[in-house]
């Protein structure tokens, strides 16, 4: 299928079309769109258990889970930032996109992304104090310090991508107002422009890679030292205890930094895909998976919140079977 192009013969573009996938058939978007639902019931719904499940139990009133509330309250956010208007697209055919409404989805994506970055850097600090300080760890790991930290990061990214924003704003949109995507990015925006600017690419580039790049190194040398002191302990059990704290994080970790990483080194030794319906595929994936999986992570591979489910669930099915019956 060939991609719909619409041009305006104006230097201000007034509306975007979000096209999504160029190569869709039309007997495909009603599938497509539940599949995108779906993925967004489960953003929404993961997340938000985990953020009312931690409130609700004192006993992980603690860093690790504040860290983990604030990983969620990102994953919920993106989804409510892109999967909306994608859904609206393929289920009603609602394609425009203002032009203010484009410029602000393109700054909470890369904001909430460069956020969800740092909060897993945070994530591998508490990892390594937890197990190689372990005696400085409630005086350098506090909820309060926790909390400045994460807020901090969410202050000072939204200021700096606003920087990346209105440099973009400058530029002259006019002819094509396609964007070949699901939702509106940086890339995307910035290639419809009538002209380049080096100046505005370069700091997008570098805030992009400082965003990726700074997290990551911090991230796997932590997660190095974490090692090492688990190898250094004499007892096979204990090391197993060990990593299994850690296990989570490095889950995470791995589902968000990896097939990012891929695609910035494709990108950087100039592979490109076959089509633009794979690049998109594998875009959406790196960017929605890990929000719809992070919360069966946090049950399911957390130590504490586990017990606290299946004593939950123990407690339920005996209070139904001591309950009496009535005919």
């Amino acid at each position: 299928m060939t991609a719909i192009m619409i041009y305006t013969n104006i230097t201000t573009v007034k509306d975007f079309y979000i096209l999504g996938f160029p190569g869709l058939l039309p007997q495909y978007y009603g599938p497509v769109s539940a599949l995108l639902l779906l993925t967004f019931l489960a953003i929404v719904f993961g997340n938000g258990f985990i953020l009312v499940f931690v409130a609700w139990q004192r006993c992980l009133h603690k860093p690790t889970y504040l860290i983990f509330c604030h990983l969620a309250l990102t994953d919920i956010a993106f989804g409510f930032v892109t999967l909306p208007k994608i859904i609206a697209r393929y289920w009603w055919n609602d394609m425009v996109a203002s032009f203010g409404a484009c410029f602000t989805q393109m700054y909470f994506v890369h904001a909430l992304g460069a956020i969800h970055s740092l909060i897993l850097l945070i994530m591998a600090i508490d990892r390594f104090i937890a197990i190689c300080i372990p005696l400085r760890y409630p005086v350098l790991l506090t909820n309060k310090i926790v909390s400045i930290v994460c807020v901090m990061f969410w202050i000072v990214t939204f200021f700096r991508m606003g920087v990346v924003v209105c440099h973009a704003l400058t530029l002259p949109y006019c002819n094509s107002n396609v964007i070949a995507q699901c939702y509106c990015d940086r890339i995307s925006i910035v290639r419809l422009a009538c002209r380049k600017d080096k100046y505005i690419e370069d700091v997008a580039f570098g805030f992009a890679m400082f965003s990726l790049l700074f997290p990551l190194s911090f991230i796997v040398c932590s997660y190095f030292a974490i090692i090492i002191s688990v190898l250094k302990l004499s007892s096979s059990e204990g090391r197993y205890r060990t990593l299994t704290t850690c296990t989570p994080q490095i889950v995470i970790t791995s589902l968000y930094y990896i097939p990012r990483c891929f695609v910035y080194l494709a990108y950087f030794l100039g592979f490109k895909f076959p089509n633009a319906d794979i690049r998109i595929t594998v875009i959406l994936l790196y960017s929605l998976l890990p929000a719809a999986v992070n919360p069966l992570i946090y049950c399911f591979k957390t130590k504490d919140i586990k017990e606290i489910l299946i004593k939950k669930l123990k407690s339920t099915k005996i209070g139904i079977q001591r309950s009496p019956t009535k005919y």
